[in-house]
């Protein structure tokens, strides 16, 4: 019932942007009461908060599967990551939602990505940090941690304001990784 509430909220974002969502047409296309979508998500920031956490537990599982495709080989692997998720979030219709409808007026949802955004810059801090940790064993955890945390913040600029092609930033990107990554190693501790 939860991600058919869900469900139903991505899709009246999409079609109406976050402003159109309201809880009683959310309840109506999940085919549940106004109340129990009350009694789920409290309230329609709960909505969005479980809306955001959904998206984001999706891009972080494609984020490792990119970054553990390529093993040893950090440019690669932090260019495969970065591509796939600039790429898939200029292809989401969901977060072209989410922006869209932060520049007509609605800023509800564009704070999880941009300044409410601990959920997104946590999850895939540590998915980073998880995969550096095991091929860059040598690296200083807290340079590590900050790396990880730089390009996360980073990414996450290009897909709310993106300058570039999408490949061309991955590459710029990822050699910023590469560059953040081997500082790690060579920074001494403490």
């Amino acid at each position: 019932m939860r991600d058919a509430i869900v469900d139903a909220a991505r899709a009246r974002t999409i079609a109406a942007g976050w402003d159109g969502v309201r809880m009683g047409g959310v309840a109506q296309a999940a085919g549940v009461s106004r109340q129990t979508v009350y009694n789920e998500f409290g309230s329609k920031a709960g909505l969005a908060e479980a809306l955001a956490r959904r998206e984001v537990d999706r891009f972080v599982g494609e984020v490792r599967a990119a970054l553990d495709a390529h093993g040893d080989d950090v440019r690669a692997a932090a260019y495969a990551a970065i591509r796939h998720t600039l790429a898939a979030a200029a292809d989401n219709p969901l977060v072209k939602a989410i922006l869209t409808s932060a520049r007509g007026g609605s800023d509800e949802l564009l704070p999880y990505l941009t300044t409410r955004s601990e959920l997104v810059l946590a999850e895939s801090s540590a998915a980073l940090l998880e995969w550096a940790g095991r091929h860059v064993p040598e690296a200083d955890p807290a340079a590590l941690a900050f790396a990880a945390d730089t390009i996360v913040r980073l990414v996450v600029s290009h897909i709310v304001l993106p300058r570039s092609p999408v490949d061309e930033t991955a590459d710029q990107l990822s050699h910023l990784a590469v560059h953040l990554f081997h500082a790690a190693t060579t920074r001494p501790a403490g």
